[in-house]
């Protein structure tokens, strides 16, 4: 297991077969443009309108463990702590509405990192009390297309209280774009999750670098 550093949440890549129009090669070739341009960590999340088969998925999990290998890039599984650990993942993220935080720290914490999705006080809060955890997710910061599912957006404000709040590092996510990075890095956040920004964008390289140079403003 990788340890955990809050820098590794600064340029994190999220995403799917699902996000690429559910072509399992082309995902491949963006996710290892993104990794190649150095993004600083990479969680597979197979969901909303995936159309890989069970077996599919853990064959599609083995061959990013060997590519986020290969570019020394920190490798989450979303939701799956059991698929996280066959395929030698770094670590699981949980959702709020995927499996109860405590049963996947009873599994998995000093095997796995654990990021969890935190977007109240309230979660916050409880988050505080886990120890297991290595940080968390908030957002939607922005409106987003990317999960069908989202809550509604924060905003920045919100943003920023929950990041004061927080004793654990976090990562926004959710709508964000070239036109509101900075705003988000200015609430204080260790770093910012992207699905579409990245693997949407017609330069995945160019994308990354300037991802990566926002934190040098």
């Amino acid at each position: 297991m990788t340890a955990f550093d809050s820098n590794m949440l600064k340029v994190y890549l999220v995403g799917g077969t699902q996000d690429v129009g559910n072509d399992p090669e082309r995902f491949l070739r963006d996710v290892e443009a993104a990794l190649k341009a150095g993004v600083t960590a990479f969680q597979y999340r197979e969901k909303d309108g995936s159309q890989l088969s069970k077996a599919a998925t853990i064959d599609m999990a083995m061959r990013l463990r060997k590519l986020t290998h290969q570019y020394y890039v920190p490798y989450f599984i979303d939701d799956d702590e059991e698929l996280a650990l066959k395929v030698g993942a770094d670590g699981v993220h949980v959702g709020q509405k995927d499996q109860r935080i405590e049963e996947v720290i009873q599994r998995a914490a000093g095997k796995l990192l654990i990021g969890y999705s935190c977007n109240t006080a309230a979660e916050i809060a409880k988050a505080n009390r886990l120890a297991a955890v290595d940080y968390v997710g908030t957002g939607p910061v922005f409106p987003t297309n990317s999960k069908g599912d989202a809550d509604p957006a924060i905003g920045v404000v919100q943003l920023a209280q929950l990041n004061a709040a927080s004793q654990h590092p976090m990562v926004a996510i959710g709508g964000i774009s070239r036109d509101n990075l900075n705003a988000v890095l200015n609430t204080g956040v260790a770093g910012v999750a992207v699905i579409s920004m990245i693997l949407g964008s017609q330069d995945i390289t160019s994308t990354v670098k300037q991802m990566q140079a926002a934190y040098s403003n």
